[in-house]
């Protein structure tokens, strides 16, 4: 059988949640459903959906240096079905831990090594949510220079706190790529519409620059 082409899926996205100390039960399941709600949102379901190349997702949680877990592994969205059992899945699970620090230069490296896993796909975004910077381990610029990072872009979700300073770390030392952007969650509570916000602007993204490389390409 010949192999699919590259165009076959147009994004590997892999959405990666913050479950160090800093965020407390209640935070952590208003992520896990706040998350789940917005994959069946119907602006986000739309998105999935603009294009008749699907999208492949995974999904982590992460807080140590040691503490990542999958809560997804990658699954390639090609209907509302797949999207719904994806949805589904997330929201039946559990926290793994809940005493650690914040490893974010960790948790990127791991998504890398989760991209070197996924599907063929044309593009390559990670998604990081937190409510923190790094406390723990090296930095977001170590791993930017010592694991693979050529063509994928990193995105950043902020859940403001008292620390104003996060959503500047995230814009200064986190988001990587020509078109990286930070979305802001106004607390927890706030976290489903800013996902939703995130997701509609990354599942998109591809298909609008598409669309002015062609425009700019005609004679």
């Amino acid at each position: 059988m010949a192999a699919a082409p590259v165009e076959a899926c147009r994004l590997a996205l892999v959405l990666a949640i913050d479950v160090s100390s800093s965020v407390d039960a209640n935070e952590d399941q208003l992520q896990r459903s706040g998350l789940a709600a917005a994959l069946l949102s119907p602006e986000v379901e739309s998105a999935f959906f603009s294009s008749p190349d699907p999208v492949a997702i995974q999904i982590f949680e992460w807080s140590g240096q040691r503490n990542q877990t999958d809560l997804l592994g990658w699954t390639l969205i090609r209907s509302p079905a797949d999207l719904l059992v994806a949805a589904n899945t997330l929201a039946q699970t559990k926290r793994s831990i809940d005493d650690m620090p914040t490893a974010m230069g960790y948790a990127l490296g791991y998504a890398s090594i989760k991209l070197k896993e996924a599907p063929a796909c044309l593009f390559q975004t990670i998604d990081i949510a937190g409510d923190g910077i790094n406390n723990d381990g090296f930095a977001p610029s170590v791993t930017y220079a010592a694991f693979p990072f050529e063509g994928v872009i990193v995105n950043g979700l902020v859940i403001t706190g008292s620390d104003t300073a996060v959503q500047s770390y995230y814009e200064t030392q986190v988001i990587r790529g020509p078109t990286a952007f930070v979305e802001v969650a106004n607390g927890f509570d706030d976290f489903e519409n800013a996902m939703r916000r995130k997701l509609v602007r990354e599942l998109t993204a591809q298909i609008i620059g598409r669309a002015v490389t062609s425009e700019g390409t005609r004679g």
